[in-house]
């Protein structure tokens, strides 16, 4: 009786997370993709802004160089000012991170976005840079962390109703069912995630071209962490990135359909 109780509370745990993931569903005003969204565009910035000092805190906090910082806000400003992430309702901000060791940059939702001075000194041109901030706008105009977040809550959802499921009091040990049902639920997050980091690297590519800056720095950005990941350590960036081999090849497809004609001379690189 208790089995059977156990799975019928089970499926209607994961009855009711599929479907208010499922019936949740919005467009987005600035791509025009239609996405299951679980929170509003204030409810982003809001948690954005709540979250960027705890993570800057990660990094040792805001980097002391107002020289640096400056550059990193005025190239991320005008990616926003002269594209249409400007037309977005998010409160874009650029922040220079004081870690030198590691090699990241990221995006909270609702704007705030950061790079660590590791990353940033591993830069040579001003399009390099304009490249991975392009990159991270893109996370924050695609809303891809509003979908991961909506994703979370089904994924967390079906892993509880599985735990039910497959608990069986007189074996205890069943409850690893539920452990392995969030394990296989994080490898589906992750997976989209690396779909959100591809698509993201199209808005660079459109971006950094609208607002001057020759498209071609992004590849650079990926050949320089390419050969920072053949080091001693990984760097952090590829925790949640995809292999860099994968992107250059989408870039240069992405940067071709932009510019079938060739990439215009006059662009700061």
């Amino acid at each position: 009786m208790g089995s059977a109780l156990n799975y019928i509370i089970a499926l209607l745990i994961a009855g009711f997370s599929l479907i208010s993931y499922w019936c949740k569903r919005e467009e987005n005003t600035v791509t025009g993709e239609v996405q299951h969204i679980d929170m509003t565009v204030d409810q982003e910035i809001a948690l954005g802004l709540q979250a960027a000092p705890q993570m800057a805190q990660q990094y040792g906090g805001l980097h002391r160089d107002d020289q640096a910082t400056a550059k990193v806000k005025n190239i991320g400003q005008r990616l926003v000012q002269q594209t249409k992430a400007g037309s977005s309702p998010y409160r874009f901000d650029f922040h220079l991170l004081a870690d030198e060791k590691t090699l990241n940059a990221f995006a909270l939702p609702g704007g705030q976005i950061f790079i660590t001075a590791g990353l940033l000194r591993k830069l040579s041109t001003e399009g390099q840079l304009a490249g991975i901030l392009g990159h991270e706008i893109g996370h924050v105009i695609a809303r891809h962390s509003a979908e991961q977040l909506a994703k979370a809550k089904l994924t967390q959802g079906l892993a509880g109703a599985a735990g039910i499921a497959t608990y069986d009091p007189d074996r205890p040990a069943s409850a690893s069912g539920a452990i392995a049902a969030a394990a296989i639920a994080k490898l589906l997050t992750l997976k989209y995630g690396r779909e959100d980091e591809l698509e993201s690297d199209l808005w660079a590519v459109k971006f950094t071209a609208e607002a001057g800056y020759d498209p071609r720095g992004m590849i650079e950005v990926m050949k320089i962490l390419g050969a920072a990941r053949n080091g001693a350590s990984s760097p952090e960036f590829f925790q949640t990135h995809p292999n860099p081999e994968n992107r250059i090849a989408r870039l240069e497809t992405a940067i071709q359909e932009e510019f079938p004609q060739g990439v215009p001379s006059g662009l700061i690189q």
